[in-house]
């Protein structure tokens, strides 16, 4: 049993979408082009997966996810129940999904837009909202259930074959549909079918929505393009000990407003030619560009093993609003191997001992400053930090 994964209708005008990812750039000029110095094969550093299932390997199998490219057509429908009838506009529950759309678009640098067409009005379930499983957990086979209820109730006013994938949004008063799984079609079930269109990949969006809002909308919609949970599904005093808020399939609401590097290359987003690969012996200097922005090396990976792999990228994000920083050399190790939700990237912590310039504080897993050094002695890695500007950072990395 796999575990379940804890817009506008048209392409927005260009130049606001344009004006809004350059604004960085715009407020503090552009930064200065650095040639990546060449080191081993792009290749050599890309990481098959073993899992079988959405892991950090580079081999994603496309015939069962989404490619996340181009433009995305998406259905929105909303539903209600017997025990829970709809007493709100589908209008606002539309509102906290639909920015997501943007989010994605720019966190894929213009490489992925979501069209999401809204169809506004509420469809009756069969069953009673608690009849669905939610309190159990949901097998993939109670949530597949789910789905198809769900797109039977709106056929009569949707055709389903004209789009990729489904978000099946259910009313605020249905207290029991409490969480959002992602629903990915296993071919050794039944599966969804309408309008001659098999449905195969879908969002049901539940109760936390209200709470986590559009960057919920990268995260499953991250899912169905085959990238893992990245907390931690085991119990533990800290669900999000492997990454925290670095990336959206971690701590949804943290304040890192990306994906990793990682992650945007495995997607496609990041080209092999923003990628600097050390996976023999040998040191290479490297200047990163911060991931918010497009443009320059994005990353630097040290393969470590068959599955494994350090990760060195820049961030260049502050939260204004809640005082969090996230400026450094973020430093994580990466494990393909690994399955959801157990850890498959882990952030090495700077521990900072001092204050940055800009008097913000830090993430709680601190990114590396210039002049400091991460080292693991026993993978032969070392990663020192040499420099920093506004763009980005100057490293060095060294495998012995």
């Amino acid at each position: 049993m796999r575990p379940p994964h804890l817009s506008s209708t048209t392409r927005p005008a260009l130049l606001p979408l344009l004006l809004a990812a350059l604004l960085p750039l715009l407020l503090l000029g552009t930064p200065p082009a650095r040639a990546a110095t060449a080191a081993d094969s792009v290749s050599a550093c890309a990481l098959r997966g073993t899992t079988g299932w959405t892991d950090e390997g580079q081999n994603t199998d496309y015939s069962v996810f989404k490619r996340p490219s181009g433009t995305i057509k998406v259905a929105m429908i909303f539903v209600d129940f017997p025990d829970a009838p709809a007493t709100a506009s589908p209008a606002e529950d539309a509102a906290q999904i639909t920015p997501g759309a943007d989010w994605l678009w720019n966190a894929s640098y213009g490489k992925a837009w979501l069209a999401i067409t809204q169809h506004q009005r509420w469809v009756r379930m069969p069953h009673r909202s608690t009849d669905y499983g939610y309190a159990r957990g949901l097998s993939h086979e109670e949530h597949e259930a789910y789905v198809k209820d769900a797109v039977t109730a709106a056929d009569p006013y949707v055709d389903f074959s004209q789009y990729d994938m489904v978000y099946a949004v259910a009313t605020r008063n249905a207290s029991a549909i409490s969480f959002t799984p992602t629903y990915v079609y296993d071919p050794g079930t039944a599966g969804v079918v309408a309008d001659g269109s098999r449905i195969k990949w879908a969002v049901t969006f539940g109760q936390d929505m209200w709470h986590w809002g559009k960057k919920l909308v990268a995260h499953e919609t991250g899912h169905t393009f085959g990238l893992p949970d990245l907390y931690a599904f085991a119990a533990g005093d800290d669900a999000h000990r492997f990454v925290g808020g670095w990336d959206v399939m971690g701590l949804i609401g943290g304040a890192g407003p990306q994906y990793f590097a990682w992650h945007s290359w495995k997607l496609g987003w990041t080209q092999d030619s923003q990628v600097v690969c050390r996976a023999s012996a040998g040191s290479d200097t490297v200047y990163l560009t911060a991931v918010e922005y497009g443009s320059g090396t994005k990353m630097a990976v040290i393969r470590t093993g068959p599955t494994t792999a350090y990760v060195v990228e820049s961030r260049r994000s502050v939260q204004a609003d809640t005082g969090v920083c996230s400026t450094g050399a973020l430093v994580y190790g990466v494990d393909s191997s690994v399955p959801t939700g157990e850890g498959a990237i882990r952030v090495m912590d700077a521990k900072p001992t001092a204050t940055p310039a800009s008097g913000c504080r830090p993430l709680d897993d601190a990114p590396y400053w210039a002049g400091e050094t991460f080292t693991d002695t026993a993978a032969g890695v070392r990663i020192d930090v040499l420099s920093a500007d506004g763009y980005g950072e100057t490293v060095r990395i060294t495998k012995s």
